[in-house]
């Protein structure tokens, strides 16, 4: 019996059709299971005053969101090691359309938090980090686009879902939105989960692995410093992203242009950040994940700094686009570095302690940040803030550069 007929793939379906045809149902999956990272930032007005509380208690949902996600990621990648992606799939979708029924019809906001975390965070984190690392397992020529392109999914969902979720907010109001969406996830994504079945054969992530041990020779550290430092910097980049992120709907509310030119500028944000994700692919395919990681945490702090100084609607809608232009290959370049220097066996399970580590730096950045904001009655500090951590991001990444040059040059001594 040959490999594709016992279930496995082959050598040659690397870069095939086969693999651009897997890596759009990815996609696909990501885009609709990527609306639990999202509902929450829309619906945020809406629920604060549904529960009658303050900007961050009402953001404590997103929070906990945030949280399951992270730990998700790392639980269900693991799962996804061992078993292949499908399984990890079809839990999720189960815990995405729980979750959202559950919160339709939850009678206080601690419950509202707590299926967040639990079942919305948990069920969206496998559309995210597995999915991604699957995808690296059916490219290599490619792989840093391929990659990119299943982290798009996450911001398609970003796009496409605030609208949708802000007009329904207003017409039906959100608890009928939460149990529309969770009922949607469910009829689509559990088909959409049987079409990955498909694993790779065991001797390609062998000599994948091999190909990631004798990069690691070349490393400047040990894979564990590496893994650290990576999840420091992802803390810092994140913390600095979710300030625009979270509260731009919020932010748009009390400069009085109303939430719904806040729902648009986060769609325009993550649309260009779309276009950004898919860019960073084809540049690191070019010059590595560090070097793609560094280019948009720059302009990245650079955005933030652009908020600072203006406030108009149209100066708005144009630093949002610039911010998500900017930013949206970072979380990519992650995984990227991830692929390049550790063991294919162990890609899912290292990716989602990378985007864990990402996702804390989101889920805190975001609570900070309305903290900051009922402590000073603007956005002002919390775009500081922002700034800083950008700051430690850079510093992060410019000395992995530094170390791995200086490492080049005694070798060629």
């Amino acid at each position: 019996m040959n490999a594709a007929a016992a279930g496995g793939s082959t050598p040659e379906l690397t870069d095939s059709p086969y693999a651009w045809w897997r890596l759009s149902v990815a996609v696909l999956l990501s885009t609709i299971g990527g609306v639990g990272m999202w509902s929450v930032v829309v619906v945020l007005p809406a629920m604060q005053a549904d529960f009658g509380v303050d900007r961050g208690a009402a953001a404590l949902p997103y929070t906990l969101t945030m949280f399951g996600f992270a730990a998700g990621g790392v639980l269900l990648g693991q799962l996804a090691d061992r078993v292949g992606v499908t399984l990890p799939v079809i839990l999720s979708t189960l815990a995405l359309a729980a979750g959202y029924i559950a919160v339709g019809y939850a009678p206080s906001l601690w419950l509202v938090a707590i299926a967040h975390g639990a079942l919305i965070g948990v069920g969206t984190s496998a559309t995210f980090a597995p999915l991604m690392a699957d995808i690296s397992h059916w490219f290599v020529r490619r792989r840093g686009i391929a990659v990119a392109v299943a982290a798009s999914g996450n911001y398609l969902a970003g796009t496409i879902w605030p609208p949708i979720v802000q007009h329904f907010t207003a017409t039906e109001g959100w608890r009928a939105t939460y149990i529309g969406i969770g009922l949607f996830c469910l009829v689509t994504m559990l088909p959409l989960s049987l079409l990955l079945r498909r694993r790779m054969e065991t001797r390609n992530s062998a000599a994948s692995g091999a190909a990631a041990a004798a990069k690691q020779a070349a490393l400047p550290f040990s894979p564990r410093t590496l893994q650290v430092l990576i999840c420091i910097a992802g803390i810092a980049c994140c913390v600095a992203m979710s300030m625009p992120q979270v509260h731009i709907v919020a932010y748009c509310g009390d400069l009085g242009y109303g939430v719904a030119r806040g729902a648009d500028m986060l769609s325009l944000m993550l649309g260009f950040g779309i276009i950004s994700r898919v860019a960073s692919g084809f540049i690191a395919d070019r010059i590595g994940g560090v070097g793609t990681l560094l280019l948009g945490s720059v302009l990245q702090g650079v955005a933030l700094f652009l908020y600072l100084m203006f406030d108009g609607l149209m100066s708005l809608y144009v630093i949002s686009a610039l911010f998500g232009l900017f930013q949206g290959g970072i979380v990519p370049s992650y995984a990227i570095i991830v692929r390049e220097s550790m063991p294919a066996s162990e890609a899912a399970t290292r990716v989602g302690i990378v985007i864990m580590a990402s996702v804390f730096g989101m889920s805190g950045g975001g609570w900070i940040s309305g903290v900051i904001f009922d402590a000073t009655g603007s956005y002002a500090a919390a775009f500081l803030n922002g700034v800083a951590w950008n700051a430690v991001n850079i510093v992060i990444v410019v000395a992995l550069l530094l170390r791995a040059r200086a490492r080049s040059r005694l070798a060629m001594a």
